[in-house]
């Protein structure tokens, strides 16, 4: 408990210092500031100094007396000071540039306009994502990694482990980390991720504009008995609601999924059938990329 007291601290002392440098460098006394947000200087100045509970009211009220976004006090730009005029070019830019900074700073364009051949696998658990994506590697002669693996393998540590550890947060970042290194990989990756990777935007975003992303799309109750077929039932509990929330779940990550580049149907076929799909759109993206590169 003491670490979290010790945590809000250093938050209100941090706030509290970036509050006075805004006010500092526009030129303004507590006066000033108190009269324009209709605060009083009292109460300013414990702001400033990191002291008691803070409003989120009261402080936008501060903020917009001077002219900054609330987010700016809060979080700050220490670690990025470039990040305002960032933000300010991204506001004006078109949808196709915004695309384009966010491919360039994901890794995802080649100096000769060629797209890496990196596909990366999206779906719910039983979707099919590692068994597809090994055997679609295996015939085109790519790599195959499962990200989950890469996580455990850089860690030292089961992804159970993991969370028992670190906790959902810690899982995220962890994979986040994992994911930037394989947008360096240098030859052509299937990649197999985490049912739950498109919960977390920043490491979806990542993985949309990094890789060529494949949604596996299934019909719940293909979903259940793949997941029962290999034993998973204790993490996903064998119980009469087991499918509503299956189906919740799958609702609620759909428009998600749906933002993938490509969708394979795995309902009712064989997995040799699936393989032929997964490869064919495979190929119909980057055959012509193999053959340039061959």
């Amino acid at each position: 408990m003491s670490g979290v007291v010790e945590q809000e601290a250093v938050f209100l002392a941090d706030l509290g210092r970036r509050v006075r440098h805004a006010r500092t460098v526009r030129g303004l006394s507590r006066k000033v500031l108190s009269q324009s947000s209709g605060l009083s200087e009292r109460y300013i100045a414990q702001l400033e100094g990191g002291q008691g509970n803070v409003s989120i009211i009261l402080l936008r009220r501060v903020a917009n007396a001077m002219g900054v976004r609330l987010d700016d006090l809060i979080t700050g730009n220490d670690a990025a000071p470039e990040w305002p005029v960032l933000r300010d070019l991204l506001s004006r830019a078109s949808p196709s540039q915004v695309s384009a900074a966010k491919d360039i700073l994901a890794g995802g364009s080649r100096t000769d306009g060629v797209p890496r051949p990196r596909v990366a696998l999206a779906g719910l658990r039983g979707a099919g994502k590692s068994t597809l994506g090994r055997l679609a590697a295996e015939r085109m002669g790519w790599t195959f990694v499962e990200l989950n693996a890469e996580i455990e393998r850089e860690n030292a540590l089961s992804v159970p482990e993991i969370f028992a550890i670190y906790g959902q947060e810690g899982y995220r970042r962890l994979e986040q980390a994992a994911l930037r290194r394989l947008t360096e990989h240098p030859g052509p990756l299937i990649l197999a991720t985490s049912g739950g990777i498109v919960a977390e935007p920043l490491t979806y975003d990542l993985l949309l504009q990094a890789f060529y992303t494949v949604w596996l799309k299934a019909r719940p109750e293909e979903h259940m008995q793949r997941v029962r077929d290999q034993g998973h039932l204790a993490t996903t509990g064998d119980h009469a609601s087991a499918m509503l929330e299956l189906r919740a779940v799958l609702a609620s990550r759909e428009p998600l999924y749906a933002r993938a580049s490509a969708t394979v149907d795995t309902s009712d076929v064989p997995v040799e059938t699936m393989v032929d799909r997964l490869v064919a759109i495979i190929e119909a993206r980057y055959g012509l990329v193999e053959r340039i590169a061959g």
